[in-house]
């Protein structure tokens, strides 16, 4: 990732102060690799542009691939600001811009937490391979967990995925314990780390970052900004 993109979010954490919150665990934040303003705007935003993947067969993104305006969501399982993202702005972000072609949401799991949190990226991941990735995501989503305290145990995500409607069970374990899912969350990690991202939930709306779960008129301002920003 290039150095423009680390600057074009290093401010990322200064948007974190609003009523939305953000929740980090005890490490540091991933350095930036060159100065703020070593980067023209313009290149920052080519940048951050790129960063949406926009594969049409991708199962961890919902919406067309060739939707205006990209939502790009950093986020663990354990997480209780990503629950309540995923539980109230998600769905009505999905109603009113995913479902007309408007908006796409490309998931990143960007676990922080530890074991737990790793092993449940995996696991969404291993879900997606079957097509039930976000029946996963709200299965796991559906109340707040205690970090680390066994709900997240190999058998509680298997009863996830079972819930989730996926219906090779032993597929699904084999997946989620494979280097593929490994890598895939390895590079998701790896591509926020880049970016400057320590806490969750984080988002990136086409040029405009987002931290924490922020009210829905954060989002749908930036969606709006974007897509009006697309058509010109």
């Amino acid at each position: 990732m290039s150095g423009a993109v680390v600057a074009g979010l290093a401010a990322i954490a200064a948007l974190g102060g609003g009523s939305g919150g953000s929740e980090s665990p005890d490490r540091p934040a991933a350095a930036a690799s060159s100065p703020v303003g070593e980067a023209t705007l313009d290149e920052q935003q080519k940048s951050l542009l790129a960063l949406a993947r926009r594969d049409a067969k991708d199962p961890l993104a919902m919406g067309r691939a060739d939707a205006p305006v990209v939502l790009i969501a950093y986020a663990d399982f354990q997480c209780a600001f990503c629950g309540k993202f995923a539980r109230e702005t998600e769905r009505q972000l999905v109603s009113t811009y995913v479902d007309k072609g408007d908006l796409r949401i490309e998931w990143r799991n960007f676990p922080v937490f530890g074991a737990e949190s790793e092993r449940a990226a995996r696991a969404s991941w291993a879900a997606g391979q079957q097509g039930r990735f976000w029946q996963f995501h709200d299965v796991a989503y559906a109340k707040e967990h205690a970090h680390n305290k066994g709900e997240f145990s190999t058998a509680r995500l298997r009863e996830m995925a079972r819930a989730a409607g996926v219906r090779d069970l032993d597929r699904f374990a084999t997946d989620m314990e494979s280097d593929a899912a490994q890598a895939s969350v390895g590079q998701d990690q790896g591509e926020g780390y880049t970016l400057g991202v320590s806490s969750t939930p984080a988002f990136v709306v086409n040029t405009t970052p987002i931290l924490g779960a922020q009210p829905l008129s954060t989002f749908t301002d930036a969606i709006d900004k974007a897509a009006k920003e697309a058509r010109r």
